[in-house]
């Protein structure tokens, strides 16, 4: 059976501790094994050693011991045993005699156990004879082993030769354990209490926080439940130092047994207990749902105050790449400040969400309240942000395509301000397509401006939507005038430069007339050249006869209209060259070199020409006398014996046999000869051949018997 641990639950527990007088229990001076007599009266041994007992500690122990069974129990009375067998007997009777003092009403029985040696039977027998109706209970000297006859042997312990197993020290420490959950379980009742009525009292009074509210245990219940389950299931298990065979006893054994008032406080706790956590986590959910809406007033007051503010303060789009830049800048850091409550944001929406799917009936309407709120105001300034980037950005591209056409401007007229001296048509030609190049680029530069230019306008004039009610018209039209004034300085700047390619345009088409004329002027000297060179070498011939001479002539004369055409063109070449070279105010190279060479190849042309025509009639002539010599014609002998007429061919046929030896001189005192000399030796060859035909016609005519004879 268990020693006594508790008692019922109709008594209140006594204020002395085990843990204050440890020490003193630890000696064993007294001890309830947990046996009872034959009228279910609890044992009480007392067992004397050979050294001197302190009766005041003794007294103490008795005092603890005899706190622990409930009034019922004691109703039933106590026997004791004292166990003399180690001591001597005026101890003995000091002990019997302080049980009077100390549990008077409670003992019916004290059996003392004298040891084998003998006492005075006399003294001993009178002693408690004498004292037993003052004593007021029972006192009998007997022998260990003559115990059984006055208690069972089941409920003494082995020491007097009994089956009933204490353990001293086990009984301690448990009884220890006991009392410090009965302790902190019976306060930490006692606070739960405390919190839980205050916690009621709090929500009939429209949940306004109390004292109380902010009270925590002074003690882990999670601990001090545990620790009870563990003492109720040793208590379960063992039934504290109870044999593991198991003994059936009477009802009445729980009254001794501490497991009931471990599970009737066990119960206690987990009932208060529960209420507590549900107190927690009511006092938690108000208070994360302060702490959220408070987070949320931040979150919202700073959105709507330095926020907002910051972004009022930056309306401006820059005047320039690096001004938009700056502000861009300037952007990011406002940005990276709103990052920060936006992270806020994400977090709280996030803490509301678990709420709302948790959350109570009542604090539903609430937290959406706040959810909505705060995300209204969140995705406002959003929008805002997201806003002025896009309009900074658009300003920024927009400068940029300013920057890009104001450079291509400068450009175009920086090579429209140098002045053009191009080679050749080919390289003005290719300087007119650069030209035309860079135009059409400053045009598509100028289109992009616009679209770019109109896009941030259309943006600007949306910036009223999220100004808070502020008036922004005055720097909207700062903005709007800055626009317009770089679109129109842009176009004018065009325009001027449309109006210089214009005229550089003119101007460099006349340079390429000027080139051509030119280019076709030389190449008119050149067919003049060819035309000399071609009369000088290939015109030679004389023809044999006066016909074919004439037909030479024709062609000859055929030939020199050509060369007159092309003199002709060459000379208005020129002419357009100089009205050009006026025009232009430069200097043509044809007044100086191509008109002279035009000249002068032309004179010669013109001397060389007379030079065959003279040869060409002379020719004529020699044929046409020498024909009519020739031809014996009956029908005029007094034309052909006419001596001057072949005096006269003969002086012809001479004179042009020296011509044909005398080269054409130029003004310039240069000599050139037609053809070679073969082909001089030939056509001379033919005409002294006409010249000897017609000298034997003579002589013929002068002696016709010269003929006769010959014949």
């Amino acid at each position: 059976m268990a020693p006594a641990l508790a008692r019922s639950e109709d008594v209140s527990w006594s204020e002395m501790e085990a843990s204050v007088i440890l020490p003193i229990l630890k000696k064993k001076l007294a001890f309830l094994s947990g046996g009872k007599d034959r009228r279910s009266g609890l044992i009480l041994t007392i067992p004397l050693c050979l050294e001197q007992t302190n009766m005041d500690e003794l007294s103490v122990t008795l005092d603890y011991l005899l706190s622990i069974p409930s009034e019922k129990c004691k109703a039933r009375g106590f026997t004791v045993i004292v166990d003399g067998r180690k001591s001597q007997w005026n101890v003995v009777k000091t002990v019997v005699l302080m049980l009077q003092n100390v549990v008077p009403a409670e003992v019916s029985l004290v059996c003392v156990v004298k040891p084998d040696e003998f006492w005075d039977k006399k003294v001993t027998h009178f002693c408690f004879w004498k004292e037993k109706d003052r004593l007021g209970f029972e006192v009998i000297l007997v022998s260990a082993n003559k115990l059984t006859r006055y208690i069972e042997p089941c409920q003494l312990t082995e020491d007097f030769g009994g089956s009933l197993t204490y353990d001293h020290m086990d009984w301690l420490n448990k009884r220890l354990v006991f009392e410090k959950f009965t302790k902190e379980s019976t306060s930490l009742l006692d606070e739960l209490a405390l919190i839980n009525n205050g916690s009621d009292k709090a929500n009939q009074q429209e949940k306004e926080r109390s004292v109380d509210l902010n009270f925590l245990p002074s003690v882990d219940p999670e601990t001090v439940l545990q620790t009870g389950h563990e003492l109720l299931s040793e208590l379960q298990q063992r039934r504290f130092n109870g044999s593991d065979g198991g003994v059936s006893w009477s009802p009445m054994d729980d009254e001794l047994l501490a497991q009931p008032q471990v599970m009737k406080l066990l119960d206690s706790l987990r009932e208060q207990y529960t209420r507590y956590q549900e107190v927690c986590r009511q006092r938690s959910k108000r208070t994360q749902l302060e702490e959220i809406q408070q987070k949320v007033m931040q979150v919202v007051n700073w959105l709507e105050g330095p926020g907002s503010e910051q972004l009022r303060a930056q309306w401006g789009i820059g005047d320039s790449i690096r001004a938009s830049q700056a502000l861009q800048q300037k952007h990011e850091e406002i940005e990276s400040q709103h990052s920060e409550w936006f992270a806020v944001y994400v977090e709280l929406n996030q803490q509301i969400a678990a709420l709302l799917n948790a959350g109570d009936e009542e604090d539903l309407v609430e937290l959406k309240s706040l959810q909505q709120q705060l995300s209204d105001v969140c995705y406002r300034q959003a929008s805002q942000l997201e806003f002025r980037q896009n309009l900074l950005q658009a300003a920024l591209e927009f400068h940029g395509v300013a920057q890009d056409l104001s450079q291509q401007l400068d450009g175009l007229l920086g090579m429209l301000c140098v002045d053009v001296a191009p080679a050749d048509g080919a390289s003005i030609q290719q300087t007119l397509k650069l030209l035309e190049e860079k135009l059409k680029s400053v045009d598509v530069g100028l289109q992009g401006l616009r679209e770019k230019g109109q896009g941030l306008l259309d943006q600007i004039s949306n910036q009223a939507s999220w100004a808070y009610g502020k008036d922004v018209t005055i720097e909207n039209k700062e903005n709007v005038d800055h626009i317009q004034g770089v679109m129109e300085d842009m176009q004018l700047r065009k325009q001027r430069c449309e109006d210089m390619v214009d005229v550089r345009r003119l101007k460099m088409l006349q340079m390429v007339q000027l080139f051509k004329c030119e280019e076709d002027a030389a190449q008119a000297v050149e067919w003049l050249s060819e035309l000399l060179d071609a009369l000088l070498k290939t015109h030679i011939r004389l023809g044999d006869d006066a016909q074919e001479t004439k037909v030479l002539l024709e062609k000859h004369r055929k030939f020199v209209d050509v060369a007159q055409s092309t003199y002709d063109y060459g000379r208005q070449l020129l002419q357009a060259t100089v009205v050009l070279c006026q025009s232009l105010r430069c200097t043509s190279r044809s007044s100086g070199d191509t008109l002279p060479r035009l000249n002068r190849v032309w004179k010669q042309f013109t001397i060389a020409s007379e030079e065959r025509v003279h040869r060409l009639e002379m020719a004529i002539a020699f044929h046409s006398n020498a024909e009519k010599i020739l031809q014996d014609c009956p029908e005029e002998p007094e034309a052909i014996n006419d001596e001057e007429q072949f005096d006269e061919i003969e002086a012809v046929g001479k004179s042009l046999l020296d011509r044909l030896t005398v080269p054409v001189v130029y003004p310039d005192g240069t000599e050139q000869y037609f053809g070679s000399p073969s082909d001089m030796a030939s056509a001379a060859e033919h005409i002294r051949d006409r010249m000897k035909l017609v000298s034997l016609k003579r002589q013929q005519l002068r002696h016709p018997e010269m003929v006769t004879t010959e014949s």
